[in-house]
């Protein structure tokens, strides 16, 4: 009878590496994803997949089929485009644009970037859209966002004003980031400018509203969003010794309340959290039982280097447990994967490994063959059944 085997690799565990499970960020958000980049790792999810109002968040989707037309070819970037009517029409967030102002593509990416624009933004959603209106550019949003991944998304405008059912969730956000980061670094060092000055006349609207930027933490973008519906909001990213970190956050109660939130969220992932070489590469982390081969066992090995993002206090033991069906049959090939290595750290996602044979086992000769079958039938009949190869769990 062959039987899932399952071996917990307790005496592994200094070979795993060692880990206290990190306590929850408890934040004040109302919803709020956090992300390590580096490893994919999900530090934080709360109401991650809510479509909520993103407010001037949402123009990071703006900014994305912008950044494709840069790169496509449909736009370039010191080409001049009209300010329409609807566009000079907006408040809130502006470049203060005047109807038939002509604005190269750069100021009006930056002016969406860096001042939060709602005519730039509007200025360039008109341009884009398969309709020349506003309305149309929301449809290629949606279709776009729903393209990349993100199922949460709708889009009713290019800015972010609000309306009834413009929704973002807090984990598509942050998807969108992460596109926006990998997909065009040529323009992502936009998002870390603290200051662009477009007209001299409007000297007070020359700041970027990050509140992260030059904390001296590594934060280097994204957005701010804030609306009476919304509450004030956050998608931000930064980096530490080789790390990113991206997060989106909405719901806070003020300016300085999203502020310290962020600041607090990317403490708390940089510090709580640390990449660890888990499994080495050919090194062997358990043995799988053989079946009538020459050896008993055969050692099971990984493919590749395992790294993980785990908690960073070094006091206690990481569970990890190796899968298979045994004994395994003789004979074995040299890198045949005969098993799996589920390594489950406290409040972290498990990580599945593939483990391969060390190396190779012929199946055993005819005279051991007979004799281990014989073994295994007197035992049965004796009734040890249970402590033949073919019943044995490690």
């Amino acid at each position: 009878m062959i039987r899932l085997t399952r071996t917990l690799i307790a005496a592994a565990a200094l070979t795993l590496g060692l880990s206290l499970p990190a306590q929850a960020f408890d934040t004040t958000a109302e919803a709020a994803f956090v992300l390590d980049q580096t490893t994919g790792t999900v530090l934080l999810s709360k109401n991650a997949d809510t479509p909520l109002p993103p407010a001037s968040m949402s123009k990071l989707m703006t900014l994305y089929i912008a950044f494709e037309a840069v790169r496509d070819g449909r736009l370039s970037l010191d080409e001049e485009l009209r300010v329409s009517g609807h566009a000079a029409s907006f408040g809130g967030s502006t470049m203060f644009l005047e109807e038939n102002e002509r604005v190269s593509v750069q100021d009006l990416l930056r002016g969406v970037v860096v001042l939060s624009g709602n005519d730039a933004s509007v200025v360039l959603a008109e341009e884009l859209s398969p309709t020349g209106t506003e309305d149309g550019f929301a449809e290629l949003m949606t279709q776009r966002a729903q393209q990349l991944g993100m199922t949460n998304s709708t889009f009713r405008n290019a800015s972010g004003w609000p309306a009834e059912g413009h929704r973002m969730s807090m984990r598509d956000l942050v998807l969108l980031a992460r596109h926006l980061i990998e997909d065009f670094p040529e323009f992502y060092e936009m998002f870390a400018e603290e200051e662009f000055l477009f007209d001299e006349n409007e000297r007070a609207n020359r700041f970027n509203r990050n509140p992260l930027l030059g904390l001296g933490i590594g934060a280097d973008g994204l957005k701010t969003g804030h609306t009476q519906e919304a509450g004030y909001g956050l998608v931000g990213s930064a980096t530490q010794d080789g790390r990113r970190v991206i997060f989106a956050i909405t719901g806070l109660d003020s300016t300085q309340a999203r502020a310290n939130e962020s600041e607090s969220i990317v403490n708390w992932a940089f510090r709580q959290f640390a990449e660890r070489t888990v499994v080495t590469e050919g090194e062997a982390v358990a043995r799988a039982d053989l079946w009538l081969g020459a050896e008993d066992s055969v050692g099971l090995v990984a493919d590749r280097d395992v790294t993980l993002l785990l908690p960073s206090s070094p006091v206690a033991t990481l569970q990890a447990e190796v899968v298979y069906t045994g004994p395994i049959d003789a004979p074995v090939r040299a890198g045949q994967q005969l098993a799996e290595l589920i390594i489950r750290p406290e409040g972290l996602p498990e990580t599945r490994v593939p483990l391969y044979a060390e190396h190779a086992v012929s199946g055993s000769g005819p005279v051991d063959r007979v004799m281990t079958v014989g073994r295994t039938l007197l035992a049965r009949v004796a009734g040890g059944a249970e402590d033949s190869p073919a019943e044995e769990a490690m």
